[in-house]
């Protein structure tokens, strides 16, 4: 089944969403993702530099997200000023190649970031795949958030939805 949008205004939305941090590869960082009463998501912890670490990650459960008319992605978000990636997978794995593009929403205010297909690149453990095809939004399978890019220190993220435009 197809759908355009995940939308974060009930708790049972964020209940089969996985932490994935740098403690996969001896890294301290934290991350996580709950829910907020006041009808939204929050992407929060601590990116730690120590052990080689340096990124936070959360990943939804299996979920269509997207058509073949899809032109991009937007996010409804309240930020800290700090870079973020939405990260798609067009496999049910585990692992396997990811598509990322950053944003960076400015802190304080609630926005619609939008991202275009031309912005996701092919990553496979945070490195570039060469030769991989671009983003096909129709074969969109899982959804996550990930911050990183040696950016230390505490973050907090507040979604209120992800959608296909």
């Amino acid at each position: 089944m197809q759908t355009n949008q995940i939308s974060f205004d009930a708790p049972g939305t964020v209940t089969d969403w996985l932490a994935i941090n740098d403690a996969v590869m001896g890294g301290l960082s934290t991350g996580r993702f709950s829910y907020d009463p006041a009808g939204h998501a929050v992407f929060e912890g601590e990116v730690s530099l120590e052990r080689n670490g340096g990124f936070a990650s959360v990943r939804g459960a299996r979920v269509a997200l997207g058509s073949p008319g899809t032109l991009g992605y937007a996010l409804s978000v309240l930020g800290d000023g700090k870079r973020y990636k939405l990260n798609l997978r067009t496999e049910d794995t585990f692992d396997g190649v990811n598509y990322q593009a950053e944003f960076q929403p400015q802190a304080g205010q609630w926005i619609e970031v939008r991202v275009p297909l031309s912005a996701f690149v092919p990553n496979f453990r945070g490195r570039p795949v060469p030769g991989a095809p671009p983003l096909n939004p129709a074969l969109v399978r899982q959804a996550g958030l990930m911050i990183a890019g040696k950016q230390a220190g505490p973050f907090r993220l507040c979604v209120r939805r992800i959608s296909a435009y």
